[in-house]
């Protein structure tokens, strides 16, 4: 559990240095924390962080730029309100334009 908790907690470093209007995604955030198979990972911290205004949990999504975790806001299309008032265009819970707003935490 304590090397879970320290885990998340570098996962949540991560997640605040991510740029308004931009996004990352899972195993791009695992990959940069030196633990690359560990995607599924960095989802179960987002998914323990939606609810804390600290951490932008709604710019991280899969690898393809699909909501997959929007169910864990605690309304259906929050996290899409949330990217859409940073000025993403969502079509079918999926970031269109999704190079031209990814960040890469390993660059």
């Amino acid at each position: 559990m304590q090397q879970q908790n320290e885990f998340f907690k570098r996962v949540y470093k991560v997640v605040r240095k991510i740029p308004y209007g931009k996004v990352t995604t899972y195993g791009s955030i695992a990959k940069y924390l030196g633990a690359a198979k560990s995607a599924r990972m960095v989802g179960y911290a987002m998914n323990s962080a939606h609810a804390r205004p600290d951490i932008p949990a709604h710019r991280v999504v899969n690898r393809i730029g699909l909501l997959t975790g929007k169910h864990h806001f605690g309304g259906i299309k929050t996290m899409q309100q949330l990217l859409e008032v940073e000025g993403h265009v969502i079509i079918d819970d999926q970031i269109q334009h999704f190079d031209a707003v990814f960040w890469n935490p390993n660059a």
